[in-house]
């Protein structure tokens, strides 16, 4: 038996999936992509000054490693290239179908496959359905009283405006985190002037940023090794903050440290700005954010940063808590994505008509991230706490895929769905939330919890333990009858 799949998705997971499935001989393989080319959120996420907060020789893929990148930290256009260049070398794109939407998937316990059911109409049925829409595909724009009203434009970072010129614009930018710490001084310049909404401030640490030389690339492209030990600094790096966040307070206080001397440093010029912008809360609850130009910027004359709460939006801008308006001609969301909201909008359907959401109403929760029971061959990538608290998500999604592969390769030989057991997904997930239950991410509001307190998003330990621990065990699953 050689099983068809279908993914959903290509960004780095569904990319990583096709490659994977193909280098194990599985060909009958579709991908369905809502829009017109591969890239996921390097695809869609265009705004000025995007790029990695994850040195690019760790945030690519270890068996494809690029001697020519630009930059430590790359912007969007590089990545995407890197992407695309990935896509043609392994022939992913004659798998994919462009334009194709998911709108709902359900499994039929006669045939022991999955009906997914597309916005063109059609619908395509296979043995395996692997979701690669990650957590950060859908943007999160908060519901405030008046923001249809706004007379200007306005439009999330993530769906970037492109055809709005802000030269010599009022601009309100709510939001301080991730995408706004990038795009905040990519703008600043052009603006008349710019007013940046913080709710909660983030912790910031240097970006040790360099543009990689020509003399650079010739190194690491004659002397792979070079290349080898950039990506193993950079690997132990990241997983530093992990283990600060996790196992050592020290570790931890030290980078605290770091980052209040190089926040005090970078607001000097504006008596007042370090106590508007030095967070309160234990640092690693938050992502901790690398950036060495976001603070200049707001040290610039022609931008206020308002820690008032938003009242509402006005027609004419943004009224806060105290009755003032701040006066905007353009409203850019910087407010993040609902990462939480695993694979909706879809509909899915497992065995029984169990509607995976419904099963998933106190939280998602999935072994290892990627099976759920009761939803034969249903495979997720980026799932339920596979999220890292500072790695490459990349490192992740190769162990994922990894197990993609033993998974069918498993499930060819049985000729049967395979459905991870109920018990031992409970005891996983009992495992996780009480390694999570104490750890630094309880300790203030943030997108890696939901409404009801459960952190969904993160891996409680480090990437090595996640890529030790995930493997692939037939005795976890149950071969399902038909």
């Amino acid at each position: 038996m050689k099983p068809s799949v279908a993914v959903i998705g290509t960004g780095f997971g569904g990319l990583a999936a096709v490659i994977e499935l193909k280098k194990r001989g599985f060909h009958d393989i579709v991908v369905l992509e809502k829009a017109d080319d591969v890239g996921g959120v390097w695809r869609e996420n265009t705004y000025p000054g995007a790029a990695c907060d994850v040195p690019s020789p760790f945030y690519s893929y270890s068996f494809e490693p690029n001697p020519r990148w630009p930059r430590r930290f790359s912007q969007q256009p590089a990545i995407l290239d890197y992407m695309h260049d990935v896509a043609d070398k392994y022939d992913v794109r004659r798998h994919v179908r462009f334009g194709t939407e998911v709108t709902a998937a359900s499994y039929d316990d006669a045939t022991g496959k999955w009906t997914v059911e597309l916005s063109t109409g059609d619908a395509v049925t296979v043995d395996v359905l692997v979701s690669a829409v990650g957590q950060l595909s859908r943007p999160s724009v908060p519901d405030i009283e008046g923001m249809e009203s706004f007379a200007g434009p306005s439009f999330h970072s993530a769906e970037w405006d492109h055809d709005v010129d802000l030269t010599g614009k009022r601009v309100a930018v709510i939001g301080t985190g991730a995408s706004a710490i990038q795009f905040v001084p990519a703008i600043q310049p052009d603006v008349a002037q710019m007013t940046i909404f913080q709710r909660t401030a983030p912790y910031l640490v240097p970006r040790l940023d360099t543009e990689f030389s020509e003399t650079h690339q010739k190194v690491f492209e004659k002397a792979p090794v070079t290349q080898l030990v950039e990506r193993g600094t950079w690997y132990g790096v990241t997983e530093g903050l992990s283990v600060a966040w996790v196992y050592s307070k020290a570790l931890a206080a030290t980078i605290r440290a770091v980052s209040k001397a190089h926040m005090k440093r970078q607001t000097k010029a504006k008596p007042g700005l370090f106590e508007k912008v030095w967070p309160t809360y234990q640092i690693g609850c938050k992502r901790i954010l690398f950036s060495s130009d976001y603070l200049p910027a707001l040290a610039q004359d022609n931008v206020d940063l308002e820690t008032e709460r938003i009242a509402r939006i006005t027609p004419a801008g943004v009224e806060t808590v105290d009755g003032r308006v701040h006066e905007a001609d353009v409203v850019i969301w910087g407010t993040g994505f609902k990462a939480t909201e695993f694979l909706a909008p879809m509909s899915i359907k497992g065995s029984g008509g169990r509607d995976l959401h419904g099963e998933w109403r106190e939280g998602a929760h999935a072994y290892y991230g990627m099976t759920v029971p009761h939803f034969p061959n249903l495979f997720i990538l980026y799932g339920p706490n596979t999220n890292t608290g500072g790695g490459s998500i990349i490192y992740f999604l190769e162990a994922q895929a990894a197990y993609l592969g033993d998974y069918v390769e498993h499930l060819a030989s049985v000729g049967a769905p395979l459905d991870v057991r109920p018990e031992v997904e409970n005891d996983y997930d009992e495992r996780i939330q009480g390694q999570l239950s104490d750890s630094v991410w309880t300790q203030c509001s943030s997108w890696y919890r939901n409404e009801h307190g459960r952190i969904t998003t993160n891996w409680p330990a480090l990437g090595r333990q996640y890529k030790s621990q995930a493997k692939f065990a037939p005795a976890d699953y149950k071969v399902v009858a038909r």
